[in-house]
């Protein structure tokens, strides 16, 4: 006879949707160390067998990255994102960086015909904020602000397909984004998203396109690079 394959218990699924709602909303952001196996089986009132399962399942799902010795981190939002993380993990940075052009001039140009004035008051915040990170010298602080910016274009396209495609890419964005920039901010990589903001707020779809397509291909000596600089 065939082994039978129980259902996962009902308790152990309430904690995985628990650790899994902790990520998506952003209290565990990526890159965080989530906290100990005591530390959750005392917050959930669960037991530790409970707590292991759980957090295994969301390592096998690509959300967590169990690291021995170290603590267990988030790498991705979702499971589509985990996977698409695993998946192109290794992938040439040239080809990288030409899907991120796609689909930010892509939703670039939407943005520019689509915007609110809500996406716009949200775009200049985080304007502001990503050269406040530049300005501190601190690489991941301005990694994940301008993680944010873009995907806050993206957003204002008002196109939910390609919004939360780009959400799910995102990881991978930042780890291609964090390579480039190197350990220290320089001139040399410092990209001016200004115009972009001013496209958008002008609804100058072309315009929008064509900056969100140079930016990509910034990068520091000796890495491809457009001719524009962007």
């Amino acid at each position: 006879m065939p082994l039978s394959h129980p259902r996962r218990s009902a308790l152990s699924e309430q904690v995985i949707a628990a650790l899994r709602q902790q990520i998506s909303s952003g209290e565990w952001p990526v890159g965080s160390r989530i906290p100990t196996e005591p530390e959750l089986v005392e917050q959930l009132g669960v037991a530790r067998n409970t707590v292991r399962e759980a957090v295994r399942a969301l390592a096998h799902n690509g959300l967590l990255d169990i690291r021995q010795g170290s603590g267990t981190y988030v790498v991705a939002t979702s499971e589509l994102a985990g996977v698409m993380h695993r998946r192109f993990a290794d992938a040439d940075p040239r080809h990288v960086a030409e899907l991120r052009s796609t689909l930010e001039s892509a939703a670039a140009r939407l943005a520019a015909e689509r915007r609110t004035e809500k996406d716009l008051k949200q775009l200049d915040a985080l304007l502001v904020r990503r050269e406040q990170a530049w300005e501190s010298g601190d690489t991941e602080a301005f990694v994940a602000a301008d993680a944010t910016f873009h995907l806050a274009v993206v957003a204002a396209s008002h196109n939910d397909v390609m919004t939360a495609m780009y959400a799910d890419l995102g990881e991978v964005m930042r780890d291609w984004l964090r390579e480039d920039v190197g350990e220290e901010l320089t001139p040399e990589t410092h990209m001016d998203h200004a115009r972009l903001v001013d496209a958008i707020r002008t609804q100058d779809a072309e315009t929008a396109q064509a900056e969100a397509a140079g930016y990509p291909f910034l990068c520091r000596p000796g890495r491809f690079s457009s001719p524009r600089g962007g």
